[in-house]
C-alpha cells in the first residue's frame, strides 16, 4: 500500500502556516487570501451559501476521514481549502467533467505542498485521498452550477431513413441500441457496438408513433410502440432471438415510454384519451391493469428511474411547458410547472442517483435542456442544430451523455458529452 510522499516530508510533522490552528478551529469563516473574492473585494457570499449546501454530501468524506483518527475541525479546513480552491480555479480548466476535475486535482497537490503533507501525517494512501479529493472537487462544481452542457461533441450523421423519434437502450458501457420507424411504418434499428456502429436492420411490423426501448440486464431488450388500432404492442429481444409483436391493449393517444428500475420489472407510460398520463407496469410475472395518474398532457410522456423505489416522469403542459412528477417508492407526487417552450415530447437520462437530464425541442428546433443536480433544477440551455422529431437520450456512464434526435433530411443524428 502506497501513502502520499511530497516534497518537505522527511517521516515528521511539517511546519504549517502559523495560523493554521485558528483556521482549523473556524472551517466556515477563515479570513486566508483563499476565500472568493468579488470585484470589490468583499467576501463572496455565493460561496457560503455552495458551503453550506455542500455539507450533506460531504459528510460521508468527514467520516472516512475519521477512520484515519483526523477529527472535524482539521477534516472540515481541509475540505473547505480544496473546494475554495474548486471555486476560484474551475474556469482555468477545460476539458469533460472528468478532465476538468483530474486538472483541478493535479493542480491543487502541485500548489498545496503543505497540505498534501498534512494529509500524509495522518497515513492516508495516495489512492484514497485522490478519490476523497475528487468527490469533493465534484461536489463542489456541481452544487455551485457547473454546466456540463458545456462540454457537448457536435451533432454526427448516422443515416437511415427515419419517420419518427428514436429511442435509445443499452445493456453495457459498449453497447447501445437505437430504435426507429422506417419509412415503411416499420420497426428499424441500429447499435454501436464499441467500435462501430452496424447497418440498419428491419424487424417488420407495423408501428404508428415513435417506440420506447430499454434493457434491464445483460443481453436483454424491450421495444414498446403503438400499434394500427391505438393499442400498446411490444416486441422483445431475449439474448439469442427476437420474439414477436404482442398486443398489451389500451387506447394510446402518443407515444410510449418505458423505464426499468429492476430485474424483470418494466414501467410503461402513455398519454390516454382524456389526455392523462396512465402506466402499466410488469412485475416479474405479470402486466398490471392500467393506472390513471392524472395530468393533462399536451404530448407523450419520458420517463426514468436511477434506483429501486424512484420514477421520474416529464411531459409538455398545457402551455408548452416542462411538467414533471415523481414516485418515491410509497407514493406519486402533484405535478409540478418546471418552465420553458417545449416542441415535443421530452426525455430523461440520468446520470447517477438523484441526478437527471432532461432534453426537449425548443421553439426555433434545437435541442433544449435542463439538469437536477440533486438539489435545483438547472436553467434551460441550448444547443444548436436542427432536429425535426423529439429526442431520446441514455447515460451509460458517469458524466456520459448520449442523445439522439431525426434530423431535416430524415436521418439519425447523434450528440454526446462525456
Amino acid at each position: 500500500m502506497s501513502y502520499i510522499m511530497y516534497p518537505h516530508h522527511q517521516g515528521t510533522y511539517p511546519a504549517y502556516p502559523s495560523n493554521y490552528f485558528r483556521q482549523a478551529q473556524q472551517p466556515y469563516y477563515y479570513t486566508s487570501s483563499y476565500y472568493p473574492r468579488n470585484q470589490q473585494g468583499s467576501f463572496n457570499s455565493s460561496f457560503e451559501k455552495t458551503w453550506r449546501a455542500m455539507q450533506e454530501d460531504l459528510e460521508p468524506i468527514y467520516a472516512k476521514l475519521e477512520e484515519f483518527n483526523m477529527n472535524r475541525a482539521t477534516s472540515m479546513f481541509l475540505v473547505q481549502r480544496l473546494a475554495v480552491y474548486t471555486t476560484n480555479n474551475s474556469t482555468g480548466v477545460t476539458g469533460s467533467f472528468s478532465q476538468k476535475v483530474n486538472q483541478l486535482w493535479d493542480l491543487f497537490v502541485q500548489q498545496n505542498i503543505w497540505i498534501m503533507n498534512l494529509v500524509a501525517a495522518y497515513r492516508i494512501p495516495l489512492s484514497e485521498a485522490e478519490r476523497l479529493g475528487k468527490k469533493v472537487i465534484r461536489i463542489t462544481l456541481e452544487t455551485s452550477g457547473f454546466s456540463p452542457s458545456l462540454e457537448w461533441n457536435g451533432w454526427g450523421n448516422l443515416g437511415g431513413q427515419l419517420s419518427s423519434g428514436p429511442s435509445v437502450a443499452f445493456w453495457d458501457r459498449n453497447r447501445l441500441d437505437v430504435f426507429a420507424r422506417g419509412s415503411n411504418r416499420e420497426l428499424i434499428h441500429t447499435f454501436w457496438n464499441g467500435t462501430k456502429w452496424s447497418e440498419w436492420e428491419s424487424h417488420e411490423g407495423n408501428i404508428s408513433s415513435s417506440p420506447a426501448a430499454v434493457s434491464w440486464g445483460p443481453n436483454r431488450i424491450d421495444v414498446f410502440a403503438r400499434g394500427e388500432n391505438q393499442e400498446l404492442i411490444h416486441k422483445w429481444w431475449d439474448g439469442s432471438k427476437w420474439n414477436e409483436w404482442e398486443n398489451m391493449g389500451g387506447v394510446l393517444t402518443s407515444s410510449p415510454s418505458v423505464t426499468s428500475r429492476g430485474a424483470e420489472r418494466l414501467d410503461v407510460f402513455v398519454r390516454g384519451t382524456d389526455r392523462a398520463l396512465y402506466q402499466k407496469y410488469w412485475n416479474g410475472q405479470k402486466w398490471s391493469e392500467w393506472i390513471n395518474l392524472n395530468g393533462n398532457l399536451t404530448s407523450a410522456p419520458g420517463v426514468v428511474s436511477y434506483g429501486p423505489d424512484r420514477i421520474d416522469v416529464f411531459s409538455r403542459g398545457e402551455r408548452q411547458q416542462l411538467i414533471h412528477k415523481y414516485w418515491n417508492g410509497q407514493q406519486w407526487s402533484d405535478w409540478e410547472n418546471l418552465g420553458g417552450i417545449l416542441t415535443s415530447s421530452p426525455t430523461a437520462a440520468s446520470f447517477g442517483p438523484n441526478r437527471l437530464y432532461v432534453f426537449a425541442r425548443g421553439d426555433k428546433f434545437q435541442l433544449v435542456n435542463k439538469y437536477w443536480n440533486g438539489r435545483r433544477w438547472s436553467d434551460w440551455e441550448e444547443v444548436h442544430g436542427q432536429i425535426t422529431s423529439e429526442p431520446s437520450a441514455v447515460s451509460c456512464g458517469r458524466n456520459r451523455i448520449d442523445v439522439f434526435a431525426r434530423g431535416e433530411n430524415n436521418q439519425l443524428l447523434h450528440l454526446w458529452k462525456g
